[in-house]
């Protein structure tokens, strides 16, 4: 018998928010929700169109000059108010987040938390963007810098973690002055939906955020927008090349948050009970479905089998359930599709030589309805295999064994992807000569998560993307410079 539905009887209605017009049937097509769990329809959308995006667009300018025109200490006051309302709505917000992709409700509380942490945080810069005076040398003139918003942001965000994607582009953007319109995913609409109608009643004048909830042609349609300035997208490197073309046709800026294929590097001087929990766990949370998982373990060969042996240990506690019990700590994959995907790439890993140490068989019984894959570790990967160099993006981790501090670094870095790396070592001086060496943007070292804070960049190398989300990083990426000169010269 397969886990039943969530309840449904509380979802939000509208599939677009443009300014004060609120949207309950779109222009654009039919869209059946599948709950990953148990493959059921939710709720049928009629999405939003092009025609949505453009109202949306048009509020976001209409509401531009107002919203620029409020202090820092007013934009400020606002965003604090957004971050209460997240919190006293975490239970509503984390229930939708379960419904949209099926994130086990023992995580999904945790998200509208560090969203309401990310929202303060950048309150707190709202009334702190500063211009600087430079030294004018040429001549008696005055020559100063502003920081000023773009204007209207365009964000399209993923399905895989929506409401904390949305918090890293909405709090920055907004405490910069800019307007935004916010791509819902269709795969996972329900959560940024209802974040949508949090604005309005946190007093946000109408049109400063706006949200449309569509499928990719909704995307290019906001890519492709002239009253767009500059886009923020965060998802798959295929999709971001089809933006950056689109993007290209006006000239918009955009910044790119992509996929990753995270290395875990495992010394012999570890705490190897700890490592392999902490490396066990890229493949486990939010079942492997997360950008910077640590997913490409790296274990030094003097303990290598005995870090295989305790892992592989600790993998049979971690079994599959239901979303809805709290005690569950895997639950299912986004789609068929991503399902059969995740197949495909076991079975080509298995013909590549890889040693499965557990899971791989698509799982029976109460998870046959469901997008259901087990925990699957596969060991001795061979470093040109395409389990060691693609993205999974599903619960799979690959295990390679290294003999010395230089091989680890190569075979970390010998990726098309630099969004995360991980390090387990006791040696300070390792752990600083080898963070400095990863060619990545974020390296954590003896951790598995705890280096994403508010406070804190975070972006990618290489084809992982460019541009950062977090710390003032962050607020500048919403910031456009100004260079003021002054001439002081007399007139003669």
């Amino acid at each position: 018998m397969a886990f039943s539905l969530p309840d449904t009887s509380n979802l939000p209605r509208y599939v677009a928010i443009a300014g004060e017009e609120r949207i309950e049937q779109g222009s654009g097509i039919t869209w059946d929700h599948i709950y990953p769990a148990n493959g059921q329809v939710t709720s049928q959308l009629k999405l939003a169109g092009a025609a949505e995006v453009d109202l949306a667009v048009k509020a976001a300018r209409a509401a531009l000059p107002g919203w620029r025109a409020l202090t820092g200490e007013q934009r400020r006051n606002l965003l604090l108010k957004v971050a209460d309302l997240i919190e006293q709505k975490t239970k509503d917000l984390a229930a939708l987040d379960t419904l949209g992709n099926g994130y086990p409700s023992m995580i999904s509380p945790y998200t509208p938390m560090v969203m309401a942490q990310r929202f303060r945080y950048y309150a707190g810069w709202a009334d702190k963007v500063r211009g600087e005076t430079l030294d004018a040398w040429n001549g008696p003139a005055h020559n100063y810098v502003n920081y000023e918003p773009y204007g209207v942001i365009g964000a399209i965000i993923p399905w895989n973690g929506p409401l904390f994607a949305a918090a890293m582009v909405l709090a920055p953007a907004l405490a910069a002055g800019n307007c935004v319109v916010i791509k819902a995913p269709e795969l996972a609409p329900y959560s940024v939906m209802r974040l949508a109608e949090l604005f309005e009643e946190a007093g946000f004048p109408a049109g400063v955020v706006n949200m449309v909830c569509g499928g990719p042609d909704v995307g290019e349609a906001i890519v492709a927008s002239s009253g767009v300035d500059k886009v923020q997208f965060v998802g798959s490197g295929n999709t971001a090349k089809k933006v950056l073309q689109t993007a290209s046709q006006t000239l918009k800026p955009c910044g790119l948050e992509l996929g990753g294929k995270s290395a875990v590097i495992v010394f012999e001087d570890a705490n190897l009970q700890d490592a392999a929990k902490r490396g066990m766990s890229g493949a486990v949370s939010v079942s492997g479905q997360g950008c910077v998982n640590g997913t490409r373990l790296l274990v030094q060969r003097s303990i290598y089998d005995q870090f295989l042996a305790m892992i592989q240990a600790m993998a049979s506690h971690v079994p599959l359930g239901d979303p809805l019990q709290p005690t569950t700590v895997m639950g299912p994959l986004i789609s068929a599709q991503s399902q059969q995907r995740v197949e495909d790439i076991i079975a080509k890993a298995k013909e590549q030589g890889a040693r499965l140490l557990c899971g791989g068989d698509r799982p029976e019984g109460d998870f046959a309805d469901g997008f259901y894959m087990p925990l699957t570790i596969f060991a001795d990967v061979d470093p040109s295999s395409d389990l060691f160099q693609h993205e999974v993006f599903g619960p799979v981790l690959s295990i390679t064994p290294f003999d010395t501090e230089e091989e680890a670094i190569a075979l970390a870095n010998d990726s098309d992807y630099g969004l995360g790396a991980y390090v387990h070592t006791q040696n300070l001086r390792r752990a600083h000569h080898v963070a400095s060496k990863m060619e990545a943007g974020t390296v954590q070292v003896n951790a598995s998560g705890e280096g994403m804070q508010p406070y804190a960049p975070f972006g990618g190398y290489k084809q992982s993307g460019y541009g950062r989300l977090g710390g003032e990083q962050g607020l500048l990426e919403f910031l456009q410079v100004k260079s003021v000169w002054m001439n002081l010269k007399p007139v003669e």
